[in-house]
Formats: structure tokens, C-alpha cells, sequence
């Protein structure tokens, strides 16, 4: 898929939850860089955190895909290799699909405005939220190498 090695052709993503990415994915980075590939590193919090809830709906939770954007960050870190981005899906509608954030949605509230035709997505408050914890996790790090 990628003969010549090219940066930025080949991007692996990661899903794997937040307690497996610190646990297996420092081994797939050591195997990559042992082969000497370059790609690009994305993770994915959103769909190894998907799960029913107890009142039915599909739902995922905002620790989960907190913790498990923040291993990723921590395992690059460690490894020596760049984070090279994230996926998630969000919507700019205030719904209620994901449960917890600063709004504390529980799992008796999905169904107030739960709207998804197919996963359930952050809503406005929850994807600020955490492009701030995210940034400012970034903004941390970036000082402690200066």
C-alpha cells in the first residue's frame, strides 16, 4: 500500500479502548518503527467505547473517550513518535447520545434528544469540552519541553 514509504500516505488507526491502547499499542509502534515504515498514527476513542445501555440505547461515554485519546498521547510520548491525529463524531446539536461531560448526561436521559440514525455522537457542549481538556493536555506538554 505504500512500496516507497511515504510520509502521509499509510494512516493506522487506532480503536482499542482506553485500558488496551496503553498495554498494545507501544508494541505495535516498536514493530512499525523496526520495519522502518512511515505512517501516520490516528486514534479513534469513538468506537471501542461504544456500548448499550441499560435503558436500551447505544451510547458511549465521555471518560472513556477521554482516557483513551489521552493514552494514545501518553503512549506516543513514551515512544517517541508523533500522535498524528483523532477522529470523532460529534455533532453540533444538542443532543443526548453520549453519556457524561460537564452537562453529567446519564443514561436516563438519552432518550430526551437522542436523534442518531446510526451512532451516537458527542454533542455540541460534550465536543468543546473536550477539544479544551485536549488542548489543554497538549499545551502541558509542549511547556514541560520548553
Amino acid at each position: 500500500m505504500n512500496p516507497e514509504n511515504e510520509a502521509g500516505r499509510l494512516t493506522l488507526i487506532v480503536r482499542m479502548g482506553p485500558e488496551t491502547v496503553g498495554e498494545m499499542l507501544p508494541g505495535l509502534i516498536r514493530r512499525v518503527k523496526s520495519e522502518g515504515r512511515t505512517v501516520v498514527w490516528s486514534c479513534d476513542p469513538m468506537h471501542a467505547n461504544t456500548v448499550k445501555s441499560e435503558t436500551g440505547y447505544k451510547t458511549r461515554h465521555f471518560d472513556q473517550i477521554l482516557r483513551e485519546v489521552q493514552a494514545f498521547f501518553e503512549v506516543h510520548k513514551s515512544e517517541g513518535t508523533h500522535a498524528g491525529g483523532v477522529h470523532f463524531e460529534m455533532t453540533g446539536k444538542d443532543v443526548t447520545e453520549c453519556v457524561g461531560g460537564g452537562q453529567a448526561i446519564k443514561e436516563t436521559d438519552l432518550s430526551a434528544r437522542y436523534h442518531t440514525n446510526c451512532d451516537p455522537r458527542l454533542n455540541a457542549t460534550q465536543s468543546l469540552e473536550l477539544a479544551f481538556l485536549l488542548a489543554e493536555q497538549l499545551k502541558n506538554e509542549r511547556q514541560k519541553l520548553a
